[in-house]
């Protein structure tokens, strides 16, 4: 028969005793006050681990972001304040939010629509829908233009990992901003002022892979080196915990950029052999379910399994099961208000110091792991 635990150590939680809402509220008072139990419940934590726990000066936080979130603006409103507030360190993002998010520092317009319009009068008026979003055509060509000549630049010219691509690229979308006087629209410009290192987990899987490959057809040198994406990226999660801090990943939706994050750990425990125990603290956004057995709903004890998180460190996971339109734009709100700003790590601009560290300690790795193998085989002879 199982242990009854008393009542009393059961029943430690605060009460559920709101204040009536009255309009005057501040995101922190709404969110401490009010959200109190389901995925409110669960996006109150959310808040809490982020300011409490991942946005102390030693962790460095990753963030991975899917879904058509730039072109419904939470570029401007959401990403570029966590990124300025130094709240986020570096990024991997699909190629699709990277690419429409240029659209806006390009003086291009989007639009709120209808998910109701009728699709086939839609094309035939040259409007391309994303649900509720419409923009018009030209907007595509035009972006598709600006992205083949910033490529088609001498710089660009030889192999990169997709986060030098897109520091470059950001700092020609900055240009064309000034040169617009537009402010801050693009989180590519804004990284590239930063310092933030952006990386995609799938360089071809978007418009601006597209047209790098069509350039290559014309002879263009210009390759995505996703080896160097794996390794850079690696690096910077035990350089994160080899200079005494914590890793962190802010995971908003999931697919390829979430596995991309996490896989950091197993590339450094699993095929590096390097000694690591996993990312400290897990904060996912999602509305993807976990018993589809798909990643994106995947939950971080699920992740411990792999090596992605660190067991010890579970008590520093939260699942929050809501849409990130909704749910970033109130974290964000929550920190800005709560912490204010955190030290910029810049650690685009680290990269070769990072990387010389991850040498240095898969090379030892290697060599115990050949010394046992070689003792291993005088032993058998």
């Amino acid at each position: 028969m199982a242990k009854k635990l008393p009542s009393a150590a059961l029943l430690r939680g605060p009460r559920i005793n709101p204040k009536p809402i009255t309009g005057r509220e501040r995101i922190i008072e709404l969110v401490d006050n009010a959200f109190l139990a389901y995925n409110a419940g669960r996006l109150k934590e959310a808040c809490h681990l982020f300011t409490e726990r991942m946005l102390k000066p030693n962790v460095t936080i990753g963030m991975s972001l899917t879904g058509a979130m730039t072109p419904a603006g939470l570029g401007m409103s959401t990403i570029i304040p966590l990124l300025e507030a130094g709240f986020v360190d570096w990024m991997i993002s699909t190629g699709a939010n990277l690419y429409h998010d240029a659209h806006f520092a390009l003086g291009l317009s989007l639009h709120q629509g209808t998910p109701f319009a009728n699709d086939v009068e839609l094309r035939n008026k040259g409007v391309v829908r994303i649900y509720d979003i419409f923009f018009d055509y030209s907007v595509l060509l035009s972006t598709d233009a600006f992205i083949r000549e910033v490529s088609a630049r001498e710089e660009f010219q030889k192999p990169m990992s997709s986060a030098e691509y897109h520091y470059r690229l950001g700092g020609y979308i900055r240009q064309r901003e000034k040169a617009l006087g537009l402010g801050r629209k693009s989180v590519l410009g804004v990284a590239y002022e930063l310092g933030v290192p952006i990386y995609t987990s799938s360089p071809g899987d978007s418009s601006i892979g597209m047209n790098v490959a069509e350039q290559a057809l014309s002879g263009s040198k210009l390759r995505f080196d996703v080896s160097a994406d794996v390794n850079e990226t690696a690096a910077i999660v035990l350089e994160a915990k080899r200079s005494g801090g914590k890793s962190a990943a802010l995971i908003a939706g999931g697919g390829s950029p979430k596995n991309f994050l996490l896989q950091t750990e197993p590339q450094i425990q699993e095929v590096l052999g390097i000694d690591e125990r996993g990312h400290d603290y897990f904060l996912q956004l999602t509305d993807a379910r976990p018993d589809t057995g798909g990643l994106s709903g995947a939950t971080p004890g699920e992740a411990v399994s792999w090596g992605k998180v660190d067991p010890d460190m579970l008590p520093g996971t939260v699942v929050c099961y809501l849409d990130n339109t909704v749910s970033l734009p109130i974290i964000t709100a929550y920190a800005k208000a709560r912490i204010g700003k955190r030290r910029l790590k810049r650690l685009y601009h680290k990269r070769e110091a990072m990387m010389a560290r991850l040498v240095r300690e898969y090379q030892a790795a290697l060599r115990f792991r050949n010394d046992r193998a070689v003792k291993a085989k005088k032993v058998r002879t």
